[in-house]
């Protein structure tokens, strides 16, 4: 596991309620959304599932945590876990968070670590119902 990060490249990540393997290992994505809205918060969501899709070669080790909107605290953070991108071949790694609470609205930080290093963020918005989103340009290292 000490090879770079040069083999690997990620394709997207997907933000979904649950993720179900199917036969020949086909993943089957619920409640697929870009944001959460919810009517009151706090809230906490019973299932939150990242899915994050590679390209590359080599075998890594993924972590996946949200962070508050300013950074300082955490809202859930994954256990590291293995995948393997076969030559010219991708992967799918999925993390599943249970229990997550979310106690403000805001641009919260979904971070994807490899190897435990930062490779990529995306912005979660938290939104009341009636709340238009906070604008902010999407960040990627």
């Amino acid at each position: 596991m000490n090879q770079t990060n040069v083999n690997l490249k990620l394709d997207y990540t997907i933000f979904c309620e649950d993720v179900r393997v199917e036969a020949a290992n086909h993943l089957s994505l619920m409640g697929v959304t870009h944001q959460i809205v919810v009517p009151q918060l706090p809230i906490t969501l019973i299932k939150f599932a990242v899915v994050n899709h590679w390209q590359g070669e080599g075998q890594y080790l993924s972590e996946v945590r949200i962070l508050t909107p300013d950074y300082t605290q955490p809202v859930a953070v994954s256990q590291p876990s293995s995948f393997v991108v076969p030559p010219d071949g991708y992967a799918d790694n999925v993390t599943i968070f249970i229990n997550t609470s979310f106690y403000q609205a805001g641009n919260y930080i979904v971070q994807t670590l490899i190897n435990s290093s930062l490779f990529a963020e995306r912005i979660l918005p938290v939104m009341l119902i009636d709340q238009q989103p906070v604008e902010e340009s999407e960040r990627v290292h």
